[in-house]
């Protein structure tokens, strides 16, 4: 079993606020997830402090829990500056 840490995701799947507007995010929910199912197994753990989601209510940001809970492993997660 490993540990890894990852944070500031700034999903948007449930909301118009996409990161590639910035250098370097083009396409960068896919790489992620390609990445992360590369090297997570699922019986590692990821730790995943804050800046999630941009979603500011839940219906927002169901999309972006629900495709981090299809990624390998087991996540702890805790609210960040940007997290509502």
């Amino acid at each position: 079993m490993s540990l890894f840490a990852i944070a500031d995701l700034h999903l948007s799947l449930g909301t118009d606020k996409p990161m590639d507007i910035f250098g370097g995010w083009s396409d960068y929910v896919t790489k992620l997830e390609t990445n992360w199912q590369n090297k997570v197994r699922p019986e590692d753990t990821v730790v995943i402090p804050g800046d999630i989601s941009w979603g500011m209510n839940f219906e927002q940001s169901k999309k972006d829990f629900e495709f981090l809970n299809k990624l390998n492993g087991r996540k702890i997660i805790s609210k960040g500056n940007h997290d509502y």
